[in-house]
């Protein structure tokens, strides 16, 4: 077997596979006999048919899939030992002079365009100049995020005093009828509510404000609240069983809880930052600062890597690429594909295609490694941030490390987790290597910049959903 590739330029070439019978006739053979062994035929014991039947009924498809097989396996083997840089994916040759005939002929060519990456020069130094986001943080954004710490992680303490509306008072709720305890009817042991959420009936909500523990209030809650989620909330039962429910209620306050946050001490420190990161207000107070405007690091450095790509396309702009053989390929592995949608869609395609082989390039000039335990802290940063989102922002090591390790067992989201810790690697060496034009900017204007930014990217998306629909129609009005 001998296996070539004859270039017609820098960036297309033609893959030649010579091969002769004896050189998968060994494997066609070992596969028959498997059939036959397998083989369950009436008229024939299992294992006892004769190869003449099975080749018969077997042989032709045996013979291709073992060509088959051989072929993508060399072809394969010969670009990874070569290190051929290929774009798309080899394409069989088409031929219509040669017609091979795999049961008489005893040499065989087999042909397949390729399309390679170009070799080109990709520098970046000081004397190249980007621009990079630098976001302050409003004292205004860092005094309200201070207000709700305050607020997450502050407690409801037992009073003495007299309810307040935003007070919670609990009790024991007991169903009544004429004015008496009703026989069978519901009783909540630990009833709870605030008369601030009594919307719909300003008498009830004022016998609870001034009430104190011991009083008996009466409340119809029918009355009091608006939806029946509330109404189920408070008498514990389900929401299908509101409907029944029509009676005053006699609620005996046993309790009264009034809200009182949490204080700038040690205790809030460590909830928030985790047990002695900070031990004073003024260290809390810069650690919080910090943690806050990282936040605004990813989207920066997704604006940087813009200006990056920016640079990247205008650097290879004479770059000559495989254009009519990327198209070839495009077409063929997209059946929706037609020739117009290509070429409409053909030049945004090829800047994504340089831009990854250029990122490519930087990745394996400068030596940039990812390694394994990259790939887990990036995963650890997300699981953090997207609890943070939800107030629990001090997640217990043990469950996040559960959470990411469930995080990693999905294929897909490693790869994307892996992509994005080479983009930022990416980042930092542009950051190191070029000049660093610095933008200073407030964070509720830099918030502007991502809305505006993401508006554009769905309005884009629309656009390229809205041209495939119209060319689907047109297609179809053709076929018709």
């Amino acid at each position: 077997m001998n296996v070539t590739l004859n270039k017609s330029d820098n960036v297309n070439g033609v893959i030649s596979i010579e091969m002769e019978r004896a050189d998968f006739q060994g494997n066609v053979d070992k596969s028959l006999n498997q059939y036959r062994r397998q083989a369950s035929i009436p008229g024939f014991r299992p294992g006892k048919v004769p190869m003449g039947v099975v080749k018969k009924l077997y042989g032709s498809a045996v013979l291709a899939e073992e060509v088959n097989k051989l072929i993508n396996s060399t072809l394969s083997n010969y670009i990874q030992e070569n290190k051929l840089p290929i774009l798309g994916e080899p394409l069989p040759k088409e031929d219509p002079e040669k017609e091979l005939d795999l049961e008489k002929d005893e040499k065989f060519t087999f042909e397949f365009e390729i399309g390679l990456a170009p070799e080109f020069d990709l520098t970046f130094d000081k004397e190249t100049a980007l621009p990079l986001y630098k976001v302050a943080l409003e004292d205004e954004l860092f005094e309200k995020q201070m207000e709700g710490y305050k607020q997450n992680f502050g407690t409801y303490d037992k009073i003495e005093e007299s309810a307040l509306e935003t007070d919670l008072i609990k009790g024991k709720a007991v169903e009544l009828e004429n004015g008496e305890p009703k026989e069978d009817g519901i009783v909540v042991e630990n009833a709870i509510l605030m008369p601030s959420y009594i919307k719909n009936d300003e008498e009830t909500k004022n016998r609870f404000v001034g009430a104190n523990a011991g009083d008996e209030v009466i409340i119809n809650p029918k009355k009091a609240y608006d939806n029946e989620a509330e109404i189920a909330s408070f008498l514990n039962i389900k929401k299908e069983d509101v409907a029944e429910v029509d009676s005053d209620f006699k609620l005996s306050i046993e309790e009264i809880t009034r809200f009182k946050e949490a204080e700038l001490n040690q205790e809030l420190f460590d909830k928030v930052l985790g047990e002695g990161v900070a031990t004073d207000e003024e260290t809390f107070r810069a650690k919080v600062k910090e943690e806050l405007s990282k936040q605004f690091a990813p989207d920066a450095d997704y604006f940087f890597m813009k200006e990056v790509r920016k640079a990247i396309l205008e650097k290879m702009e004479g770059v000559e690429f495989p254009e009519a053989f990327l198209k070839k390929w495009l077409k063929l592995t997209n059946e929706e594909a037609t020739d117009e949608l290509i070429e409409q869609d053909f030049p945004n395609i090829l800047n994504d295609i340089k831009y990854q082989i250029a990122k490519d390039k930087i990745v394996t000039d400068n030596d940039i490694k990812t390694e394994a335990s990259d790939v887990q802290e990036l995963a650890s940063q997300v699981a953090q941030s997207q609890f943070a989102q939800y107030g629990m922002s001090n997640l217990p090591a043990e469950m996040l490390q559960d959470y990411v390790k469930r995080m990693l067992e999905n294929e897909e989201t490693v790869k994307g987790l892996f992509a994005r810790v080479v983009e930022n690697k990416i980042v930092e060496w542009m950051k190191e290597n070029i000049t660093v034009e610095e933008i200073e900017i407030k964070s509720e204007e830099f918030s502007k910049v991502i809305a505006a930014e993401n508006q554009q990217i769905e309005k884009t998306q629309e656009e390229v959903e809205e041209a495939a629909e119209e060319e689907n129609e047109s297609g179809e009005e053709e076929t018709k």
